[in-house]
């Protein structure tokens, strides 16, 4: 009798809370998911970055949209093939990464047809502690279960000054690409 109590009074407090945080949410899977970015230094060459490190989930809110969470980790940083440019990237003229060791975003709510349509997603991207707001491009997915059965496929540009990465402006570009290839852990929504 306790246990069936217990478990109305779970049933309940969902019920409750439903339209704010008792919904499930979805761990991105790190083992298939890229999280990479692009810069262009002044001479033409093409520095590829990536953020090995992260976590995120994609969070189903009580109204049936969805919002994602990542947090990615500065001190992990990569340019790839380029120890030195590695090390300026963490450093004190980029991300700053031993005072500022994460970049978040969260993404305003949105409805599960925009992965499988593609479309704009807007968020709050922080970075150095400076937060704005960005706008995404996610792809048309190429199957019926976006996430799950291929990757939901996001990109979109900022511009580093606006978040008070403002070194080496004359040898790099202003303008950091990213490129997302989102994946959620299998069995999972």
């Amino acid at each position: 009798m306790r246990v069936a109590q217990a478990s109305a009074a779970t049933f309940a407090m969902c019920a409750l809370l439903a339209a704010t945080h008792c919904a499930a949410a979805a761990e991105i899977d790190p083992a298939a998911t890229q999280i990479g970015f692009t810069l262009k230094t002044r001479w033409g060459q093409v520095l590829r970055g990536r953020f090995p490190a992260y976590t995120g989930q994609i969070e189903t809110l009580g109204d049936g949209r969805h919002r994602v969470h990542l947090v990615l980790s500065t001190r992990d940083i990569e340019i790839v093939d380029h120890p030195a440019y590695t090390g300026m990237t963490r450093g004190d003229g980029f991300f700053q990464a031993d005072r500022y060791p994460e970049v978040t975003f969260v993404s305003d709510p949105y409805p599960l047809s925009l992965l499988t349509a593609g479309g704009r997603l807007g968020g709050e991207l922080t970075i150095r502690d400076v937060r704005r707001r960005e706008t995404f491009l996610i792809a048309p997915a190429t199957c019926r279960r976006p996430a799950h059965d291929c990757d939901v496929v996001a990109g979109g540009s900022v511009r580093r000054t606006d978040y008070g990465v403002d070194r080496w402006v004359l040898a790099v570009s202003n303008i950091v690409r990213f490129d997302l290839r989102l994946r959620v852990r299998e069995g999972e929504e």
